[in-house]
């Protein structure tokens, strides 16, 4: 797919479906399964995205499921994808990635958003009577990034541990507004085109051209995300594929739920608004069989220049979800 000298990296962003007819434990069981199956095949990082108060969603304990998945692996980098600052406080964040990157060293990355990820009277729940302000993300991202760091000559409060790990901070976003942060900060960037891919585009060109070196990194870098659907044949990748239709359906309508098995003609059965709206949403997915994932992928890396892909593959069958990445890996050389 890729010039052989240069071999894009591939990453999975796992959101641990709970799956129709399953339980809370399988899906945290599979998560670990495919963790491991990844690594085999040579990802480089598998991070958790943190979301409350969803049925289908088995992640919202990122911190900890992180470790889990530390403590099954080997050479994977886990992380989140991401911890959503609003809902914590900082010296929390760093204290318990702080504990990851002892436990685990030079494999924990911290990815954080601006979201709450959740309802607001979930995010009240989280965090009580706090209320954010959009300038308390880039206070909250340099006070993280000062108690992750080694402590100061009269610093008050030292995060312990966390204090001199220095864990990667990765900002994510699907607006222009982490872009410019990312940027000023001199911080990897992370953009969430697995959702919200409408600024795509515009908002790595912000990245990239706004970028200041810093001691962290010397020039950007830039990971996408891609909804992944792969299969031996277009047609039973479609198909497979109609269990995300019918959860983005879900999402747009207000009516989340467990993630359902596929079903046949789903798209076709839509009325025009209802398609495109799911057509909006996953622009950037690749969906097909290998010859069609290898041509899609190429495509989003010509038009992106992304240093990194980070796949989102969610599958009823945990089994045909582990083909899909196996495919992947192949056409992608990981």
């Amino acid at each position: 797919m890729t010039d052989s000298s240069k071999k894009i990296p591939l990453s999975l962003l796992d959101l641990v479906a709970v799956r129709e007819g399953g339980t809370v434990a399988e899906a945290l069981q599979t998560c670990v399964t495919t963790a491991q199956h990844v690594e085999n095949l040579g990802f480089k990082r598998y991070w958790l995205a943190e979301h409350h108060n969803m049925s289908g969603i088995a992640s919202s304990a990122t911190a900890v499921l992180v470790g889990h998945i530390a403590g099954k692996t080997t050479t994977l980098r886990v992380g989140s994808g991401g911890i959503m600052l609003p809902n914590h406080a900082p010296l929390v964040v760093a204290e318990a990635f702080g504990t990851l990157a002892e436990l685990y060293p030079g494999r924990i990355d911290l990815g954080l958003g601006r979201a709450p990820g959740t309802d607001q009277p979930t995010m009240r729940a989280l965090r009580r009577n706090r209320v954010e302000s959009e300038a308390d993300f880039p206070r909250e991202v340099s006070e993280l990034q000062q108690l992750l760091a080694a402590p100061q000559a009269g610093q008050r409060i030292v995060a312990t541990p966390g204090a001199g790990t220095n864990v990667p901070i990765w900002l994510l976003g699907s607006s222009l507004f982490s872009a410019q942060l990312a940027a000023e900060r001199g911080l990897p960037y992370a953009f969430a085109s697995h959702f919200a891919p409408r600024l795509l585009l515009q908002a790595l060109q912000v990245y990239r051209r706004a970028f200041k070196p810093s001691p962290t990194l010397s020039q950007p870098y830039v990971i996408i995300g891609v909804p992944l659907i792969a299969a031996e044949q277009d047609d039973e990748a479609e198909f497979l594929a109609s269990s995300v239709y019918q959860r983005v359906l879900g999402i747009l309508t207000g009516q989340r739920g467990k993630l359902p098995p596929p079903m046949a003609d789903f798209a076709q059965g839509l009325n025009p608004q209802a398609q495109a709206a799911i057509n909006d949403f996953l622009a950037a997915a690749v969906i097909g069989s290998p010859s069609t994932v290898a041509r899609g992928l190429q495509e989003l890396l010509t038009l992106t220049q992304a240093d990194e892909l980070m796949l989102v593959c969610d599958i009823y069958d945990p089994g045909l979800r582990l083909r899909s990445l196996e495919i992947a890996a192949q056409v992608a050389g990981a």
